[in-house]
């Protein structure tokens, strides 16, 4: 019996002390040191990719802004949204909801429209979509046609929350850009053509223009 007992003891004893070192590695060595190494060699991307202008964090280099103009009526819930047009543009963003980490975009959780392509109310909306890019676009002398308007300008990412357009959805909207801030096309033309990275590596995704940096180098632009 006393056997027994003993042996019990160094068992629970040798559990508590192998729980206790395996907490300290694993709960406080582990992340300390990967915390360490993330802050030591990738700064910005272990502090959500941050943009700052002005000295003040104004966004992540990882997920989209919207550019409205404030509500007619605050109290009305149901107004629509109007762009603010002087700014570029992001991809639509239907939202589900409200969060508490990204107020410039509707959602609850990220994700994706999941309709087919011949669903009548997706094909609705990038219809809507398409006539609305053309009408906003329109500047002196310069009209875009339905057939110029790109795919990302009328449809979200499967996320909901890219930070990105196109090239040619950047470039459809220099006119307007340039009117509207009374800038010369050439001007904006070359903030765009400034800030489209090329794809990954050389070879991985496509050419992109992230909306934010490219309205914070507008906004240095026209207050220079």
């Amino acid at each position: 019996m006393n056997n027994s007992v003993r042996n019990t003891a160094r068992l629970i004893g040798a559990g508590l002390r192998a729980l206790l070192v395996l907490t300290v590695i694993c709960g406080i060595v582990y992340p300390l040191a990967v915390t360490g190494v993330a802050q030591a060699l990738f700064n910005d991307k272990a502090n959500g990719s941050e943009i700052r202008s002005e000295g003040k964090v104004v966004g992540s280099a990882l997920i989209g802004q919207t550019y409205n103009l404030p509500p007619k009526n605050p109290d009305d819930a149901e107004e629509a949204a109007r762009p603010d047009l002087k700014w570029f543009q992001p991809r639509p963003s239907n939202g589900l909801g409200s969060n508490s980490v990204n107020t410039q975009y509707s959602l609850i959780l990220s994700g994706a429209t999941n309709r087919s392509a011949d669903n009548a109310e997706l094909v609705q909306w990038v219809t809507d979509a398409k006539k609305a890019v053309v009408a906003d676009n329109k500047a002196k002398g310069y009209e875009p046609r339905p057939s110029d308007v790109p795919a990302d300008a009328v449809t979200s990412s499967g996320s909901g929350l890219d930070p990105h357009v196109s090239p040619e959805y950047a470039q459809l909207q220099v006119h307007r850009v340039a009117e509207k801030n009374k800038l010369t096309v050439q001007q904006v033309e070359k903030l765009v053509k400034d800030h489209t990275e090329g794809r990954t590596l050389g070879f991985m995704g496509e050419p992109r223009v992230n909306v934010l940096e490219l309205n914070i180098a507008l906004k240095a632009l026209t207050q220079s």
